[in-house]
């Protein structure tokens, strides 16, 4: 569409494609709500006002919202592919999101970005890219690639790339690791967003990690270090995933004089949650729910990322915005009725418009190369107390804490009676067979084995179990599927999920991939596990740079003290 046909029709010299007539319009720039009809032409809003149309659409009072933002999201925690992933949250409202494919490139390095950018070149929605800052994580860890200043350059210009993804690595910017600063004076060069990963930080070095031009962060649990980072200057993203949830605690930063350096975002959200609650769309509704005035609710999911990332196109309705709309009923509870992309209708009552959604077709290599010959689970007892992982119920923060080891033969082994099971960590990329085994507490498996090629950050295969010849039987099946999700009792397979893209995503739609999901999940309370979903509580156990103690290939890491400490103490 030319700015010159936008502009004849702007000022009534041309009719508009699409009237939206007896619209309730949500103005983000005011706070207000207006009444008024909507002139589309192209994928371009012409104007508010009274327009000639070749076609008017009625919506009888209904308000008209800009499409919803999700302003950090990895797609690939949900399991699908990006076709997949569009078509089921773009019926939720969400037209845009800022993904980060971090865990693809954990995998397959520069190549999996690639793979993500040309995968959603032309799906109805926005899909825009912040670039893997941390490529490994850390060096605790074996990863499928690593990704430096150099090899980002050429990517950094690319038009669909708005942001350095999550810093995670926050000793290094507050130290000024040197492999860390090249990364972020790159993006500052580009004059690229910086995004932040600090749990926790605080006072001087949390200072530190804002010198160095780090504008945001997702990760605040509590309120307290929420406000001392948005009074520090850091714009908040509020999180409600299907793991961590913290929308609940932080819902008191959120007043007039704050909400503009606020947003929503759901970074990891499973297929199941997707489907039964919805996705940017359940945050805003649960937000008004709990006393957020609507209209600021809907500001949080629309103008604040668009503003935030200079997507100066997205996020209202104005003159010369991207035609992007959301359509409902009730502003006190805004359940998705109509979805517009690009001044295109593409979803509706919550169901995608079969003549809009695209299918991809790009393959990526195999990702699973384990010796199986090589699993051994075995733990020498080398002391009589271990550290152990305690899970942390709804969130991806553990503890750690030393509980005395129940032995046989000299081996340590894992003790149902008071929950103590093991877990180890198998490298997946390189076929060396390197393989580390520890203890978890909070799982509380009766018998048998969990294990994921779903690993953050590195996605390493990690299995969780009450013996060994389980948890071996569990990773032979997700090894033979080209990676996945599978239960194993009494040394049988009783459930897997293929996740053959990288070992993190399937290219099946998503009631499917909820349905295999299901059985999975049943199959885990049939063995006792206390988590609602024990693999997304697996898949951050290997995470090294989310507090107490995590868990890698390479040993047990003490993630405030930054590096690997003895399983024995």
């Amino acid at each position: 569409m030319k700015l010159s046909d936008v502009l004849t029709c702007a000022r009534g010299g041309t009719p508009a494609d699409l009237l939206l007539a007896n619209a309730r319009i949500v103005n983000v720039f005011s706070g207000d709500v207006t009444t008024g009809n909507i002139a589309i032409i192209g994928d371009r809003i012409a104007g508010i006002g009274d327009y000639d149309a070749l076609e008017v659409r009625d919506m009888a009072g209904r308000f008209v919202a800009p499409g919803f933002i999700d302003p950090h999201v990895h797609i690939e925690s949900s399991l699908m592919s990006v076709s997949g992933f569009v078509n089921a949250v773009a019926p939720h409202g969400v037209t845009t999101v800022i993904a980060d494919p971090h865990e693809i490139a954990n995998v397959l390095g520069i190549s999996g970005i690639g793979y993500m950018l040309k995968s959603s070149e032309h799906q109805p929605m926005n899909v825009y890219i912040a670039l893997s800052s941390c490529v490994p994580a850390t060096d605790m860890e074996t990863s499928g690639a690593r990704i430096d200043s150099s090899d980002m350059l050429h990517l950094m210009s690319h038009d669909r790339i708005v942001a350095l993804a999550e810093v995670m690595n926050y000793p290094g910017v507050v130290y000024g690791a040197p492999q860390v600063l090249a990364k972020i004076e790159l993006a500052r060069h580009y004059r690229k967003r910086i995004e932040g990963h600090a749990p926790g930080l605080s006072g001087k070095e949390l200072n530190a990690y804002l010198a160095a031009g780090i504008s945001s962060d997702h990760e605040c649990t509590r309120l307290e270090e929420a406000r001392e980072k948005m009074t520090s200057g850091m714009h908040i993203f509020i999180r409600e995933g299907s793991q961590a949830k913290n929308l609940e605690t932080l819902l008191p930063l959120i007043t007039p004089r704050t909400a503009h350096r606020l947003m929503w975002c759901t970074d990891d959200r499973d297929p199941h949650d997707l489907i039964s609650l919805g996705h940017i769309d359940a945050i805003v509704r649960r937000a008004i729910t709990a006393g957020v005035d609507p209209v600021i609710a809907i500001q949080m999911a629309t103008i604040n990322p668009a503003m935030y990332f200079g997507l100066r196109h997205l996020g209202a309705i104005a003159p010369g915005r991207q035609a992007d709309m959301v359509i409902f009923s009730d502003i006190a509870d805004p359940q998705i009725e109509e979805v517009y992309f690009k001044g295109r209708r593409i979803a509706h009552h919550g169901e995608m418009l079969p003549e809009t959604q695209v299918q991809e077709t790009f393959p990526t290599p195999p990702s699973m190369n384990v010796r199986l010959d090589s699993l051994d689970f075995s733990v020498p007892a080398a002391g009589s107390h271990a550290r152990v992982i305690e899970v942390i119920p709804d969130q991806i923060a553990t503890r750690s804490v030393v509980m005395p080891v129940t032995m046989s033969d000299q081996m340590a082994v894992a003790d149902t009676s008071r929950d103590m099971l093991k877990i180890a960590v198998i490298e997946r990329h390189r076929g060396s067979g390197q393989i580390f085994t520890g203890f978890i507490k909070g799982l509380g498996f009766k018998n048998g084995a969990v294990a994921s090629s779903v690993a953050h950050d590195s996605h390493n295969i990690i299995v969780a179990g009450t013996t060994d010849e389980d948890m071996k039987t569990a990773v032979e099946a997700i090894v033979r599927v080209g990676g996945g999700l599978s239960v194993a009792s009494h040394q049988k397979i009783v459930a897997v999920l293929s996740l053959p893209i990288a070992g993190l995503m399937s290219p099946a739609p998503v009631h499917r991939i909820r349905d295999q999901l299901d059985v999975l999940l049943a199959c885990t309370r049939d063995i006792g596990a206390i988590p609602s979903n024990p693999f997304m509580t697996l898949s951050f156990m290997a995470l090294p740079v989310i507090p107490e103690l995590k868990i890698t290939d390479m040993g047990l890491v003490d993630v405030g003290q930054f590096k690997i400490v003895p399983l024995f103490v």
